[in-house]
């Protein structure tokens, strides 16, 4: 089949109905509903692109394998070129949704493809856990399917592990062995996006220890899958916001949910790992499914910062106070924000890794450094729109004032920003803002960014140990060599004296 349109992916959806919690509410019909209806359509959008003469051939390519064009998440990369390709892919996307949906189709597709590229890993604990992840990468290219993933336990007692819960099965853990399947029972988070997606992949981070057997999981099975359960957290829009009033809140939000999977029959075929701690704790570092992801979540990162960063510029030239030298200040450190991220995911894709697969991916130094940086920058970023925009973000009219002749003269005059900027372009500058800054819409992506990819110190202690365990530090060498110099010099040359009498 290879590339789907975005009517194909809303067909997609029409013809299965999984079970989704909404606000108390079974949902019967996920693309009529208000709330998904609108990040369908964004989603739809990039689908559509892969058809799309301008970008067809930099997001998508023909496949050795099938001779059918596929999206470039499933390229294995090899090559410079082939990063290229990926780049190119993360870029279009990011831009399309301004960096705001940090659960495109490319990310998880990434995944897929890098478990695909290093299987040999799995075949060392079970030859057939490597062929299902092979067999399923190949289903999931041929018919460019859209995954949402679930890879954090609940927050309940965090300070046990999950076999010593009060629940056995309140972490997803395997239940029994049946001849069809893998029975497993329990929850996981955050499945973004999951109401909308086709299927789910489960994975675990490294950290299990002796007794977690049961909850060292890896498997993927349909959304639609019987006693799986979606409850989708609270909705940050109602889906019936106009575009005008919530120009990015009316089309970005992307629904979290916990996964409850109530005695779910993974069928042996789609079992990637079972009942291994050590395999467990590698898959996650020794697949290429932390860092080659990371590129993605670095370009969109980037597009993000500097989405924000252009809105908040913009803001500032509207209503004048960027001749004040505290604005520049603020608007100056976060362009170079940009500019240092930017430079990162160059370095990144220089000093590539080569796991032994032969894969290639990204220097991870560099995209740790972005993982750690960006939960800063991004929030400062939102900060200084907050201060640049003061009051005046509060005092937004809406599309029904903007457009009632009473009110025409008032809202040009009194909502008007500096020379040449009139009172409706000013409006919809403080709208688009306020849903980046203000809206709940905007603080669940501002909570998002902070832990993205885990809690932000504990991912820093974890690159510290890396790094420090990969280099000696030999500039402090080199600097106390001299003193060694000092003995040597000491040891040849004459005593001198001092003068005087002894």
């Amino acid at each position: 089949m290879g590339i789907r349109s975005g009517a194909e992916y809303i067909k997609g959806l029409q013809s299965r109905q999984p079970e989704i919690w909404l606000q108390g509410r079974r949902v019967t019909s996920v693309y009529d509903e208000a709330v998904f209806k609108q990040p369908i359509l964004e989603i739809a959008k990039l689908y559509d692109m892969q058809h799309d003469p301008e970008y067809q051939d930099k997001i998508t390519h023909i496949c050795e394998e099938t001779g059918e064009r596929v999206n470039n998440a499933f390229l294995p990369v090899k090559s410079a070129e082939d990063l290229e390709a990926r780049r190119n892919l993360y870029e279009a996307y990011a831009k399309a949704t301004f960096g705001l949906m940090g659960r495109t189709p490319d990310f998880l597709n990434i995944v897929l493809t890098s478990l695909y590229s290093n299987a040999s890993f799995l075949e060392k604990y079970n030859r057939q856990w490597a062929e299902n992840v092979k067999s399923y990468y190949r289903y999931i290219r041929d018919n460019d399917l859209f995954l949402t993933h679930a890879i954090i336990n609940p927050q309940n007692d965090r300070s046990k592990t999950s076999h010593e819960q009060q629940d056995m099965f309140t972490h997803l853990g395997a239940v029994r062995e049946t001849p069809e399947g893998l029975i497993v029972r329990g929850a996981k988070m955050l499945a973004t996006l999951a109401p909308i997606t086709d299927e789910v992949i489960i994975y675990s981070f490294p950290g299990f220890k002796p007794g977690d057997e049961r909850y060292a999981l890896a498997f993927a099975i349909p959304i639609d899958t019987p006693g799986l359960r979606i409850l989708c957290r609270e909705p940050m829009q109602d889906g019936k916001r106009s575009v005008y009033d919530h120009p990015l809140a009316s089309r970005f939000e992307e629904s979290d949910a916990v996964l409850v999977f109530h005695d779910v029959l993974v069928p042996w075929d789609r079992v990637f790992l079972y009942n291994n701690v050590e395999a467990a704790n590698g898959l996650y570092p020794k697949t290429g499914i932390a860092q080659q992801p990371a590129h993605q979540t670095g370009v969109r990162g980037l597009i993000k910062l500097q989405f924000a960063t252009e809105v908040a510029v913009r803001l500032a030239d509207s209503i004048g106070v960027d001749v004040y030298l505290n604005v520049q200040n603020d608007l100056g450190e976060l362009i170079q924000s940009v500019e240092c991220i930017r430079a990162l995911l160059r370095t990144a894709e220089r000093e590539c890794d080569v796991l032994p697969s032969g894969e290639m991916m990204p220097g991870w130094v560099p995209l740790e450094t972005i993982r750690g940086l960006l939960p800063k920058m991004y929030p400062r970023a939102i900060e200084v729109l907050q201060i640049i925009g003061a009051g005046g973000l509060l005092m937004s009219p809406t599309d029904a004032d903007m457009v009632h002749p009473e009110l025409a003269e008032d809202m040009e005059k009194y909502y008007a920003g500096r020379a040449g900027i009139s009172g409706s372009e000013r409006v919809r500058l403080f709208k688009l803002a306020w849903d980046l800054c203000g809206e709940a819409f905007g603080q669940r992506l501002l909570q998002y960014e902070r832990y993205y990819t885990g809690d932000p110190i504990r991912k820093r202690a974890i690159f510290y140990n890396n790094y420090k365990r990969e280099r000696s530090f030999s500039l402090v060498d080199d600097a106390l060599s001299v003193f060694e110099g000092k003995k040597t010099a000491e040891s040849v040359l004459p005593v001198k004296r001092a003068s005087g009498a002894d």
